[in-house]
């Protein structure tokens, strides 16, 4: 009697136990934890109007930040998404390397900056909405947006004065994978690049010194999700 009773048993699981479907048509998706934004900078050398000319072998450099990072997705079909990439503000040290003789002083942090890259991109999900394992690819179009430039109290005693950033418009692109832990929440994880290419101006004893800087970073997010 007991093979009877265990297929009862098995059969009442399955049918009070809810089927996770993932990412069905119409579903709205909220993700939320880590974001990191890793510059792969590589600037041109830095014009210095003293001189009226680039200075040979320098360059500007950012540094990473990791911020609270926010996704809003909508399912368009089973497979195709269009989502928002949002997040609180980054902030990033902006330094100068490589000035020579007369301007090795000036060499070291120079600011700081904010920023915050919205990104529209659309999904592809190429797994049947039944697998608990989703992987999806992306592309889209960011604009990082440049705020709260400012000089550090060093720099401004070295004679620099003022600092601007220009914002931009870019590609981005991502790869990205959910796991479900039940019928809404999911694990998330993803990686994207995104094409951020900007102008950094300040002046320095009345001369203005400008650099153009490709940011070009790696971003990378790890947390959780629930579809509404």
């Amino acid at each position: 009697m007991r093979t009877p009773l265990l297929s009862a048993s098995l059969l009442a699981m399955a049918l009070t136990t809810p089927f996770a479907q993932a990412h069905q048509a119409g579903d709205i998706i909220l993700r939320a934890g880590a974001i990191t934004v890793a510059p792969q900078e590589q600037s041109s050398a830095i014009w210095v109007g003293a001189l009226n000319s680039d200075v040979a072998g320098t360059k500007a450099s950012l540094n990473s930040d990791t911020q609270l990072g926010l996704n809003f997705a909508y399912m368009l079909t089973n497979h195709v998404g269009i989502e928002l990439l949002a997040a609180t503000p980054f902030s990033h040290d902006v330094g100068v390397k490589g000035m020579p003789g007369a301007f090795a002083g000036l060499n070291g942090q120079l600011g700081e900056l904010k920023q915050l890259p919205p990104t529209l991109s659309l999904l592809y999900y190429p797994m049947d909405s039944g697998s608990a394992f989703q992987p999806y690819a992306g592309a889209g179009i960011n604009y990082t947006w440049f705020f709260d430039d400012k000089l550090t109290s060093e720099a401004q005693n070295k004679g620099f004065s003022g600092l601007d950033m220009q914002d931009s418009w870019g590609l981005a692109a991502q790869l990205g994978m959910d796991y479900l832990l039940g019928d809404k929440l999911m694990l998330n994880g993803q990686v994207r690049y995104i094409d951020i290419d900007t102008s950094g101006s300040t002046s320095f004893g009345g001369q203005k010194v400008k650099v153009e800087v490709e940011v070009d970073p790696w971003v990378y997010m790890v947390g959780l999700g629930y579809t509404f």
